[in-house]
């Protein structure tokens, strides 16, 4: 843990060119401090989409800075992605190789020596239970082992800043959990973490901090406690009280394990 908070953005804003001029992001301010995992809350279309795009410089902000590790992110945007692991929302394109070799490749691109980023690609493996599907070839996985193949890709040699977004989407409850445990892991190692979801019921298991965007700005941050300080709503209620609306609906997680079919083949919702 440092003085300075390991990510720092202040008063961000964005707008898209075009007749419609879509104000991405209406000055944005976050800090996440090594050590803390902080949850970045919003529908889709608040503007979290663009706010990560900034932070690793693959967005240029119209105004605002963006600190990372200490460094300007907005200046030097090829430092910001080195200092910074990312977990899209997207599926990763895994074509071609296993989960063990997808996360053994990138903690090598990452620095890591040969035996660190072994024992570790075996630990998250162990870890996430995907022993099963770590030597299968990707054509193989269903959507939650190549979500759960992700996160270990982003975890195996993480930057200072680990951005998870959506981490557990098509991950059945079981893994679910032990996700939640590996992400608070890397908390506890040091590295600070930026949550990235629409559920706000899974967002309630990790998070020091949450800081909830609508329509761009920021419209309440703070502790979960500080968030639902009345003591009688939970933290969905709480959502609907700043923002006026429910939460996003998820995609029902898979009420059981199963082994993973081939792609295209029949009963793909119950896989892992």
């Amino acid at each position: 843990m440092t003085d300075q908070p390991t990510l720092v953005v202040h008063q961000v804003s964005k707008r898209y060119p075009g007749r419609a001029g879509v104000q991405a992001n209406d000055r944005v301010s976050l800090t996440v401090p090594a050590g803390q995992v902080v949850g970045l809350l919003g529908h889709n279309g608040a503007g979290k989409t663009t706010l990560v795009g900034q932070i690793v410089g693959l967005l240029r902000p119209d105004s605002g800075s963006i600190s990372l590790a200490g460094h300007d992110a907005v200046a030097q945007p090829g430092l910001a992605r080195r200092l910074t692991s990312v977990q899209v929302q997207t599926a990763c394109a895994l074509e071609g190789i296993t989960p063990r070799g997808a996360i053994r490749t990138i903690g090598r691109i990452r620095g890591g020596s040969r035996a660190q980023v072994r024992a570790r690609a075996d630990q998250l493996i162990e870890a996430l239970d995907l022993g099963p599907w770590a030597d299968r070839p990707a054509e193989q996985l269903s959507g939650g082992v190549a979500r759960l193949t992700a996160f270990g890709m982003a975890a195996v040699v993480p930057g200072a800043l680990v951005i998870l977004d959506e981490p557990t989407n098509d991950v059945d409850p079981v893994r679910r959990r032990l996700l939640w445990g590996q992400i608070q892991r890397l908390a506890e190692a040091g590295t600070a973490v930026l949550l990235i979801t629409h559920n706000v019921r899974e967002a309630e298991q990790v998070v020091d901090r949450l800081v909830v965007l609508e329509q761009g700005q920021v419209v309440a941050a703070g502790s979960l406690a500080e968030l639902t300080a009345d003591g009688q709503r939970d933290l969905e209620e709480a959502y609907i009280a700043i923002c006026g609306r429910s939460p996003d609906p998820t995609a029902a997680a898979p009420d059981r394990l199963a082994e993973p079919q081939t792609a295209g083949s029949a009963g793909s919702e119950n896989r892992p």
